[in-house]
């Protein structure tokens, strides 16, 4: 590979060069002390389709509009490009991709720099992002599905008059070191592929979808500003307990108060300093969807500064929602609240028509809207961080989150190394920072299906999941595993066991007899080994909609409801002793990579990639139900 690519590819390619961002990661809002302007919308896009992929750099097109480079295209943001033209070339498309952007920033902004930010903001982009303001190159960035941002307010000095350009470049190779990792294959047969032809190859069962998948922003602060806040909450009897810590920048002379009101607005305590610990008599609890008539219950948390600097008052003002509640995890149980909590729930993607993985209100909202008709009440962020508004629902609508990082298609050794496990390290940080605070997120997950019965896999997940206690020691953490429970070198240091399984699937491929035997073995071998509780983290079967036969046959809707009766009844047993959750494999139809094995994408889903329902949906909403119902805290089922 170091023959065929550039200096720039090599240089920006998981070369260990980047690094976490300082500081915190507030999600960005209007307060009164705080300005947004989103910059959704259509930009320039250009492909850099030369043959080094390298063109974009060595012109500098950066250094002048995108148009005067060659012909652009334009383009939705945020949204996946691959689907989007009719270029089945750019729909598989590796390699760097330019966006830009020209706005006009309110006169106000950029007038008085000494007290006041301006900061650019990507959702994310997959997977590493280069980004200039007005030709000048403010920050770089590795790894997709997290935020970054970079403070631009020098880089705006002088500019009014002018509209600012912002320039992002995007690559979506994969290399070894990245995550999720892969390789490029060059293919070196003339008789069978032209010069420099190459292909990216992965080991995860979705579509490399690429671009700028989340919104992009400007925001302001005031030059001092609330950088970061950090909640724990916990209950003591009666008592709920909001631990705060509050980080404030630019100044070392200033004052907190930080207030908590209720949902209608009552002020139910408050405190002064930018570390305490506020008392609610009382509390509203935050409770799973269906635990309890109230759920999502979510506080405001309102933090305020104010700060003398050079003879002026600076204030910053910004509202967090907090959701008071307790995890705890037994040898059998997963405790909400001192409560047992049984996951019934699914996996999801973010994965829609059209749009790819790029962010769609419609899309999200329906999503929800369904997950409540079946009766889930959790679910895992197959396989990387979702959007932040996905997760604001998860808080308000009480669906419990395993937040799991993009640790997916862990295979090669070559995965496990130094540089790899340093990058690991750095996104679980970027992670923990963004969603510490969530009170739906009750289980960080650093991996799905990694390798882990290599030697190399016993340092590496202990690294990673100590230092993912490190980083929050109130959250359990685990790994998503389908790995020989005898030889797993990582299941030792987790809190929980998460056990992938398509027994009549992958495994005795239509053999439906076989399910039960072996998911009664799996759970009795896993659970006398480690003594830990057990989440049936995926099982399922591919199915066509429409497609009927009786006797059930395999990609029949009658074979997928018989695989999930057939789970569903050891389930029932095994709940009662160690098994403390079960999530579908998937809630939807997504799109693979094009195999001989998959028909226009994976066919798991309980739903229809448009979101119309299969047979196993009403089966599975019928379960959910009836599990709800079961715990006795459904007060008012609406089924």
């Amino acid at each position: 590979m170091r023959g065929q690519w550039t200096y720039w590819t090599l240089l920006l390619l998981g070369t260990g060069l980047t690094n976490a961002l300082s500081g915190g990661m507030l999600y960005p809002k209007e307060t009164p002390t705080r300005e947004l302007k989103e910059l959704n919308g259509i930009w320039s896009f250009r492909a850099d389709k030369s043959p080094q992929r390298d063109e974009g750099f060595q012109q500098q097109w950066y250094k002048r509009p995108l148009r005067e480079s060659g012909p652009v295209l334009d383009m939705p943001v945020p949204a996946s490009y691959n689907d989007i033209t009719q270029d089945i070339g750019l729909r598989e498309f590796i390699g760097w991709v330019w966006y830009e952007k020209e706005v006009w920033l309110p006169s106000r902004w950029v007038e008085d720099f000494a007290t006041k930010r301006v900061v650019l903001r990507v959702g994310s982009a997959h997977y590493f992002s280069v980004v200039w303001v007005n030709g000048v190159q403010v920050t770089q960035h590795e790894g997709g599905h997290l935020p970054f941002e970079v403070n631009i307010s020098s880089v705006l000095k002088g500019s009014m008059g002018a509209p600012c350009r912002i320039t992002i470049a995007v690559n979506n190779t994969l290399t070894v070191n990245t995550l999720p990792p892969g390789t490029i294959q060059f293919m070196t047969d003339p008789t069978r592929y032209p010069k420099g032809y190459f292909v990216q190859d992965i080991q995860f069962d979705f579509f490399n979808y690429a671009g700028i998948h989340r919104p992009v922003l400007l925001y302001t602060t005031p030059s001092v500003y609330i950088d970061d806040i950090t909640i724990i909450t916990d209950i003591s009897e009666n008592t709920g307990l909001v631990n705060y810590e509050v980080s404030v920048v630019g100044s070392e002379y200033y004052s907190v108060t930080v207030t908590l009101h209720s949902q209608d607005g009552q002020e139910i305590a408050t405190s002064l300093g930018a570390v305490g610990q506020l008392k609610v008599a009382n509390p509203s609890l935050w409770w799973p969807y269906l635990m309890n008539e109230n759920p999502g219950y979510l506080y405001s948390f309102e933090v305020k500064i104010k700060a003398n600097t050079d003879g002026d008052i600076l204030e910053d003002l910004y509202f967090l929602p907090v959701g008071i509640r307790k995890v705890h995890v037994s040898k059998q149980q997963f405790l909400i609240n001192g409560k047992p909590f049984y996951f019934h729930g699914v996996n999801k993607h973010e994965d829609y028509d059209i749009r790819g993985k790029g962010l769609d209100w419609t899309m999200i909202v329906k999503d929800f809207n369904l997950l409540k008709w079946l009766g889930a009440n959790s679910f895992r962020t197959s396989h990387y961080p979702y959007a932040e508004e996905i997760m604001d629902l998860c808080d308000k609508y009480g669906i419990v989150v395993i937040d799991e990082c993009p640790g997916v298609g862990i295979r090669d050794p070559r995965n496990f190394g130094n540089k790899s496990l340093q990058h690991h390290l750095v996104v679980m940080e970027e992670l923990v920072r963004r969603d510490k605070n969530r009170p739906s997120v009750v289980m960080w997950s650093v991996a799905n299906e990694p390798a882990s019965e290599l030697p190399e896999a016993g340092y590496y997940f202990k690294t990673v999941i100590a230092h993912t206690r490190q980083l929050d020691s109130t959250r359990p953490v685990t790994y998503v595993s389908n790995a020989n429970f005898e030889r797993d070198q990582g299941a030792p240091y987790v809190d929980v066991i998460c056990v992938n399984s398509y027994f009549s699937w992958y495994h005795d491929a239509g053999h439906l007899e076989v399910i039960q035997l072996q998911l009664y073995n799996q759970f009795d071998n896993w659970y006398n080994k480690y003594e830990k509780p057990i989440i049936q983290s995926e099982y399922g079967a591919d199915t066509i909609p429409g497609f009927h036969n009786d006797p059930p046959l395999m990609f029949t809707e009658e074979y997928q409801a018989m695989v999930l009766k057939h789970y569903h009844s050891v389930l029932d047993e095994k709940r009662k002793k160690c098994v403390i959750g079960e999530l579908i494999w998937n809630f939807a139809d997504f799109m693979t990579t094009q195999t001989v094995t998959r028909v226009v994408g994976n066919k798991k889903g309980i739903f229809t990639r448009q979101r119309q329902p299969k047979s196993s949906a009403f089966i599975l909403r019928d379960r959910y139900w009836k599990l709800a119902n079961s715990t006795g805290y459904l007060l008012h089922p609406t089924v």
